[in-house]
């Protein structure tokens, strides 16, 4: 996600939690635990910057899912992870919001990631909001530095132990780096290697893993070296409990003309392990980026259809969990960050709701997976 967008969330989080806000309604009914064959769920990214559009999205998120996505991907605290001294507050304060927000009756995954949101380089530094610059000597240092190795493991202890996560992923799109920066995928593969040893030693019942971006390990879906995609793939699943995907088809060379009838026979082929989708989405409206060089002709109608093929195979494969990232369209938010005309407008209207708050075919597709 847009980086503006994601520091105008932490602000959203931070305001509602120190100035207060009335608890979720508890009369609402979640879905049953096994009433899907796999859990559906979505992330609490809100749709504007008002209280009620946050606890709106917590609200569905009861009703809708019978999972909940806390996904992390704007810096480490990193010299404060290294010393072991307390953490910002606004830290603190969005985690106590989040969990004080997460019904009890849902499972809980938590994604954090080493890596920038850019999938170039060592993930930013994070205080009183994410995305900061890296002080010195961070802003220097490899993913293998022993401070890294150190600090990265301290924050992902402290936030299992905070979240209690029924499913932990330490590595978000990792396999991004290989693409973005090739010089640093080894550095980075020493430093995940020890996170997962050191983390499955210290936590031998968490289900821990990292995520890649799928449609960048299908040869000839993206620009993407197909040979390095194949070694990152190769070496990093070797860490990970999980085959965890995160999967927009239409951020490929197929754009929202057509899915691949046998992109998830290829997906899944890759590894045997147990399969996760720790995000996915897909437009249900058309929409042009950069003064209209890239056109994507979203309609309802292809969304529904994403979200039936992935209900399909996920049902086929044995699929843990799928995760919708945005519940609602955001474009109250989008406008409130200046209406850009850039990367972030193509996951601004893959909500099963619309930016009215009305619910979209996939949405009734959705409710019928979760209570058949």
């Amino acid at each position: 996600m847009k980086i503006l967008l994601i520091r105008m969330i932490l602000l959203i989080l931070i305001t509602l939690f120190f100035f207060g806000c009335s608890e979720n309604d508890t009369s609402v009914t979640p879905p049953g635990e096994d009433s899907s064959a796999f859990y559906l769920g979505f992330t609490p990214f809100p749709y504007d910057i008002t209280q009620s559009a946050v606890l709106y999205v917590y609200d569905k998120i009861r009703s809708d899912a019978n999972i909940i996505s806390h996904h992390f991907d704007d810096g480490i605290p990193w010299p404060e992870a290294l010393s072991g001294t307390d953490y910002h507050q606004n830290i603190i304060a969005d985690w106590q919001f989040r969990l004080g927000n997460t019904p009890a009756t849902h499972k809980i995954l938590v994604s954090v990631t080493p890596i920038n949101i850019d999938r170039n380089g060592l993930a930013p530094y994070k205080a009183e909001q994410g995305n900061l610059p890296l002080p010195a000597p961070w802003d220097t240092v490899s993913f293998n530095n022993p401070y890294v190795k150190t600090a990265y493991l301290n924050y992902c202890n402290k936030v299992i132990d905070f979240f209690n996560p029924d499913y932990f992923c330490f590595g978000i799109e990792v396999n991004l780096l290989m693409v973005n920066s090739p010089g640093k995928w080894n550095a980075y593969m020493k430093l995940q290697k020890y996170i997962f040893t050191q983390l499955s030693t210290s936590h031998p019942n968490l289900i821990i893993f990292v995520s890649f971006a799928g449609m960048d390990l299908i040869p000839g879906y993206t620009s993407s070296n197909d040979a390095d995609q194949s070694l990152a793939f190769q070496q990093a699943i070797s860490y990970s409990d999980y085959y965890g995907i995160s999967l927009y088809p239409f951020l490929s060379t197929f754009t929202t003309d057509t899915i691949p009838s046998d992109m998830f026979t290829k997906l899944f082929s890759l590894s045997n392990k147990t399969t996760v989708f720790t995000e996915t989405g897909y437009p249900a409206q058309s929409f042009s980026i950069f003064g209209g060089t890239i056109q994507f002709n979203g309609t309802q109608e292809k969304q529904d259809n994403y979200f039936k093929q992935l209900f399909n195979a996920a049902e086929k494969r044995g699929v843990k969990f799928i995760i919708d990232f945005v519940l609602r369209d955001y474009d109250d938010l989008w406008r409130e960050a200046g209406s850009p005309d850039d990367i972030s407008k193509v996951w601004r209207d893959t909500g099963l709701y619309d930016e009215n708050g009305i619910p979209r075919l996939a949405h009734e597709t959705w409710m019928k997976q979760l209570n058949p």
